[in-house]
């Protein structure tokens, strides 16, 4: 996404199972690289993980 991914909008680099198809590479954006889960983040669920995402996303969004 050569403009950067929009809030909201599925990471084009994302197969059926939400994993990275650039993943190691160094096509991988640094905001993804720089991005480190945790317990928080993960919660007990790829739904609420998901969730989490999205808040992120949406609270840092430019205004």
């Amino acid at each position: 996404m050569p403009q950067g991914k929009p809030a909201g909008v599925r990471c084009v680099q994302l197969d059926e199972d939400n994993r990275c198809l650039i993943f190691g590479m160094p096509a991988r954006p640094a905001v993804c690289s720089q991005l480190k889960p945790s317990a928080e983040m993960c919660g007990e669920s790829s739904r609420h993980a998901l969730l989490f995402l999205a808040r992120l996303e949406r609270d840092t969004q430019p205004a």
